[in-house]
Order: structure tokens, then sequence, then C-alpha cells
């Protein structure tokens, strides 16, 4: 077990995350395509969250440095990254989050959003959480789809080692064989029971990693079978990418859900939550 047990986190002094809490929903575009596909993507956001009353976090990536191919498309970089995800705040009042890859780019990010993701693949870097917990910010830690679940307790252990006692797990999948996820809600219950609050990542995790050759694909039609499943299990937040059109979308459409599946989706999670016994 780790030396410290994180039961809530603050997230931008808006919202509280973990036992006793609301469901907190972080979502957005996989990668930031454009300013136009953010704001579009996070004024649907809007609708959906004051309609439901849902805790939001807009999501996305100035840069998808993890790719399959050299070809793909990794985004607008760290710069033109954080304007359009201050523009996203400032227009829609979200709390923002993006990952980061290298530990000089914590700082500068952290001018911007609310919270730090790590990538999965990169959740052992050690220099890249003490970066991200030096910011003081929460950090959002997407365990690797490699790692034992009681194995994240050294993660998490780096960044309260810096002081920093805001951190969440992200669960996304584990590998199973070739091109292939598989998700074990006994995992989750172990993170949120022994270390901090957890989020499941319903969409990464039925991705097929390497699954079209060049690119990764998805099966997109068993995202709302494991969200709701995780919900009854206890998760303290769920992260959803959301496109227009994911077939069209530059990264991980197939795995990507359509605007017409989201607020249906949410509102029974919802209802999980509720008929769980655990909100606030």
């Amino acid at each position: 077990m780790a030396e410290t047990f994180i039961d809530k986190v603050s997230v931008a002094g808006r919202y509280e995350v973990g036992s006793g809490c609301p469901l907190l929903f972080i979502a957005g575009p996989c990668v930031l395509e454009s300013e136009d596909l953010a704001l579009s993507v996070a004024g649907f956001l809007k609708e959906v969250a004051d309609r439901l009353g849902i805790y939001t976090v807009f999501k996305g990536s100035f840069d998808k440095a993890n790719r399959s191919s050299v070809s793909s498309c990794r985004g607008p970089g760290i710069t033109e990254g954080l304007r359009i995800l201050a523009k996203v705040k400032e227009r829609y009042g979200f709390p923002v989050t993006t990952d980061i890859h290298e530990p000089r780019q914590a700082a500068e990010i952290a001018k911007v959003v609310d919270i730090i993701q790590i990538p999965a693949f990169l959740c052992r870097q050690t220099d890249l959480l003490l970066a991200a917990a030096d910011t003081g910010l929460p950090v959002n830690i997407k365990k690797g789809q490699f790692m034992a679940p009681w194995d994240m307790q050294s993660a998490v252990g780096k960044v309260t080692s810096a002081g920093n006692l805001s951190v969440l797990v992200t669960e996304r999948g584990t590998t199973f064989g070739y091109n292939n996820l598989v998700v074990d809600y006994r995992g989750m219950a172990f993170i949120r029971e022994s270390l901090c609050p957890v989020i499941f990542d319903a969409t990464h995790s039925v991705q097929l990693p390497g699954g079209a050759g060049t690119t990764s694909s998805g099966e997109r039609k068993y995202v709302g079978h494991l969200a709701r499943a995780a919900v009854a299990a206890g998760v303290d937040g769920v992260f959803l990418e959301i496109h227009p059109d994911p077939t069209r979308a530059l990264s991980d459409g197939p795995n990507s859900l359509p605007f017409a599946e989201v607020e249906p989706l949410l509102k029974t999670l919802m209802s999980l939550k509720t008929a769980a016994g655990e909100e606030c």
C-alpha cells in the first residue's frame, strides 16, 4: 500500500473528486485538430454539462507523441495547443487538461491547464512525474497497459514524494495478447481503496493498438458496456474521447464516441452512480 492514501482531490477549486463525490466527466477530442473543432466539442459539452449538472473537464492533446506511424497526425504543438485550451477555458468556463511527454513541458502547461495528464506508456518516468508534481496541480496518471494495479503505488508515490497530494489514476485497459486490451475491474477497486481516486477511460479501453496496421483501431460498440460496469464498480470518474464525426477524426476515431451517444450514456452513468449510494 502507498504510504499516503488520497481520499479526495480538488480540481480548480470547483470540483471534489473521490469518495462520496459526484461523478467526474473528462472528455474531448483525442487531439486538438483545430481551434474550430475544439470549440465545437467544448460547446457541445457545455450544453450537456449544463443540462445534466455534471462535473466536466475538457481534454485535448497538443501532441500525440505515441503514434503507430511516423506519418500519423500528432497535433498543433504546445504553443498553439495551449492557446486553444485557453480559449476553451475562457469561452466555456471548463477546467482543462492535456498530457505531457517531457519534464520541461510541465511548467509551461501549468500556466493554462487545471490537471496534468501523464500518458500511460510514460507512467514510470520519474522525472516526468516529479516535474508534474512540482507544478502543484492535480496529476492524473494513466495506468500503463503493462502495469499491474498494485504497481501504480510507486507511480503515485513519486508524485506524493514531492509534496503533491492531488493524484488521480486512470485505468485504460491492460495488454491482452497482440493488438488487444482487457479491463480488470478488480484493479480499479484496488487503486480506489489503496491509493487514490480512480478514473475509467472507457474509449481507450476498447482500442485495438496497432490493430489497423499503421494505425490503431477500436471497438466503439463496447464503450457503453465497459463504462456502465466501471461506474457500477465504484469509479470516481469517466474519461471519454468524443468527436462530431469519429470517421473523420485524425486520431482514435474508431474508439471515439459521436455526439449523439454521449448524453444518453452520461444519464445512465449518473443514475448508476446514484443507485450505488455514493454521491455527496
